[in-house]
């Protein structure tokens, strides 16, 4: 790591019982169980955690793409995260995503710049480039 480097935020948790465990923070503001896709409760899973981290903060990467054009971020701006588990035979497990973007008053054309913008910006989206298969999409 480069010393010219600096740490905005650290996010801790402490996590028990993977698929079918619990899940909280360290300053405690989230606290969640995890339960099987597909099982009976109310508990959530790694993926749809994973859809719900990617999809906010690739809002606040397209407000900054907006803002370099000079515009501004609808405010009913929307993602539709799908993040899926994968089984293929020759790979194993593996996740791909696709993230459907609204924005509410720009032309299609547009809204896909920015999109592309965004996902040059994002930190997730630099996570996640070249490790999994992800379409990107204004709708």
């Amino acid at each position: 790591m480069s010393d010219n480097n600096t740490i905005l935020y650290v996010g801790k948790t402490h996590t028990t019982g993977g698929r079918n465990g619990q899940s909280r923070s360290s300053d405690g503001r989230l606290d969640v169980t995890l339960t099987q896709f597909g099982a009976q409760g109310t508990g959530t899973n790694p993926e749809q955690l994973f859809a719900a981290g990617w999809s906010a903060c690739f809002i606040g990467a397209m407000g900054r793409a907006a803002q370099e054009r000079g515009l501004r971020l609808p405010a009913d701006a929307v993602v539709d995260a799908e993040v899926s588990l994968v089984n293929n035979p020759e790979e194993g497990f593996f996740l791909q995503a696709q993230l459907n973007v609204s924005l509410p008053g720009f032309d299609q054309a547009l809204a896909q710049s920015i999109v592309d913008r965004a996902h040059q910006l994002c930190p997730y989206s630099k996570a996640t480039r070249g490790n999994i298969k992800a379409v990107l999409t204004a709708v």
